[in-house]
């Protein structure tokens, strides 16, 4: 994979909108204003996805390419390398889990605006 194809896929995502708020590299996810997601512009390839506590101790433990948030809580959160040997397909499902753990905390309100919301 490559930005394009993770940038189009999470952009996919129902209600989801990017932006560069912590500095012009680090490009980050949201859904209905909270991060899912996360990734720089530079350097080695790799994105920071929200995780289930239990589910991010197992994946650390099977794949070496993914390891605990960098810069992020570690107990909710896993940086993966884009380049380690993990199947696109298999990324993506990281990202639809931390997408729905996102959506999960959302106010009924949000949950509402967001299913009124056009499919991307």
């Amino acid at each position: 994979m490559h930005i394009e194809e993770i940038r189009n896929y999470c952009l996919s995502k129902k209600g989801t909108s990017e932006e560069l708020p912590f500095d012009e590299v680090t490009l980050v996810f949201k859904v209905m204003g909270k991060m899912f997601a996360l990734t720089k512009l530079e350097g080695e390839l790799s994105i920071n996805l929200k995780c289930d506590p239990e589910k991010a101790i197992t994946l650390r433990e099977q794949y070496a390419s993914i390891t605990p948030g960098y810069h992020m809580n570690k107990k909710h959160w896993n940086t993966v390398k884009i380049n380690g040997g993990l199947q696109p397909d298999f990324i993506k499902s990281l990202i639809d889990h931390s997408y729905a753990l996102v959506w999960a905390k959302l106010t009924k309100k949000q949950k509402d605006e967001l299913a009124k919301l056009p499919k991307q």
